[in-house]
Formats: C-alpha cells, sequence, structure tokens
C-alpha cells in the first residue's frame, strides 16, 4: 500500500504516442493502479517526448529537482521499458531522491546502478558494430546517407515547445523558493550558496549563477 507523497515522470519515445496519449494514458493508469488504496498523494506530473537515444531529458531533471524541493518520492511505470537507457538510469541513481517503478517496486539505487552499466556497454556494443556494418558496406561499394522515400521530416517547433513548457514547469517549482530567499534579503549570489548548499540544480541538473536565479525569478513571475 501506497504512502507518503509522489511526483509522477511518463516518457514516450514517439511524438505520434504523445500526441494520441496512448503510451503516456497507459503509464497513467498504471501509477494510479499501484496508488490507489493507500495514503498518497501525487503533488504533479511531467511528461516527455524523447527518443530513447538522446541524453537531454528537461522534463526528468524538472521532475528531480521538485522530488528535491517538495521531499517526494519519483514514481515511474516502467523501469524495464528505459532499463537500456544508460543516462535515464545514471540520471536516477545520482539524483539522490527515493523512487519507485511500478513494474519493479523492489528496485533500488544498486539494481539502478547495475542496469546503467550494463545498458551502456550494450550501446557501445551496438555502436561498434554499426559501424563495422557500414565499414563493411562501404567496402563493397554501397552508397551511403540520403533521405529515406518515407522518411518524414521533424518540426523543431515542437521540440522547442516541449522545452519551454518543462521549463515553465520547473519554474513554478523553484520559483517560490528562490522568490521566498530574496524576500528574506538574500542577494542573488547568495540564493546561488543557498541552492547549492540544498543540493538543488538548475532544470538540466548544472550549478546556478546570479543571472540564472534571476531569470527563473522572473519566468516564475514571482
Amino acid at each position: 500500500m501506497a504512502e507518503g507523497r509522489f511526483i509522477a515522470y511518463y516518457r514516450v519515445s514517439t511524438a505520434k504516442q504523445g500526441a494520441s496519449g496512448l503510451g503516456l494514458e497507459a503509464q497513467r493508469k498504471a501509477i494510479t493502479d499501484y496508488l490507489d488504496g493507500g495514503k498518497w498523494k501525487l503533488l504533479f506530473e511531467y511528461a516527455e517526448v524523447e527518443s530513447g537515444k538522446h541524453a537531454d531529458r528537461p522534463a526528468l531533471a524538472a521532475a528531480l529537482q521538485d522530488c528535491k524541493l517538495r521531499k517526494a518520492t519519483l514514481v515511474i511505470a516502467k523501469l524495464d521499458r528505459l532499463s537500456r537507457d544508460a543516462h535515464f538510469l545514471l540520471g536516477l541513481e545520482k539524483a539522490g531522491v527515493d523512487f519507485v517503478a511500478v513494474d519493479m517496486p523492489n528496485a533500488n539505487r544498486l539494481t539502478v546502478r547495475l542496469m546503467a552499466v550494463i545498458a551502456q556497454e550494450e550501446r557501445e556494443m551496438i555502436s561498434a558494430r554499426t559501424k563495422a556494418a557500414l565499414a563493411a558496406a562501404k567496402a563493397r561499394g554501397v552508397k551511403l546517407g540520403g533521405k529515406r522515400p518515407n522518411q518524414r521530416a521533424v518540426d523543431p517547433a515542437l521540440g522547442r515547445a516541449a522545452l519551454s513548457q518543462a521549463s515553465d514547469d520547473f519554474a513554478k517549482c523553484v520559483g517560490p523558493v528562490i522568490a521566498e530567499l530574496h524576500q528574506a534579503g538574500m542577494s542573488f549570489r547568495q540564493i546561488v550558496v543557498e541552492l547549492t548548499n540544498r543540493g538543488i540544480g538548475t532544470m538540466r541538473g548544472g550549478a546556478w549563477t546570479a543571472n540564472t536565479v534571476r531569470n527563473m525569478l522572473l519566468r516564475s513571475g514571482m
């Protein structure tokens, strides 16, 4: 029986899944079913349309930071679906937040660390095999590259919109904390030190500067 405060993170691999809501709704239902019946509160939900090949996960970074701010547990629907994603697993293991995966409720940070090592090894092996196959094809005179006949262009505006939304969501989480510290008389440089001491990084997990603190305060509208 689940108890406590939770923040959900959903990820779908394609824009089609994100637009249809099929993958997203399945993950949401799995989490709701898992939490049902306990003394719990789902504080916020973060969703991301992203390929497992890409390391940039602004929504995940925001979700992890929000867990730190609110002292909540990150809940995800399927850890096994992300078990080949070394970047996700390492980020989860290094974040220092509690988490639970519905499909692997007994998984812990050691489990995730081992899965990350295996995922990275698999990725390197796949990369090596791909390079070898391409080199062999090129040696046979096969022409490489070019656009596939049915390949569709991806609208970069969709990625910019998703990043902007993730930034707004993160600002809503960390903005009130920055505003409270600023109203208490702290300068932006002092707030940088305080956020660092609390283990709170930027949306991408990096270090704060006085300018990024000020910009975050402005973006949050506090």
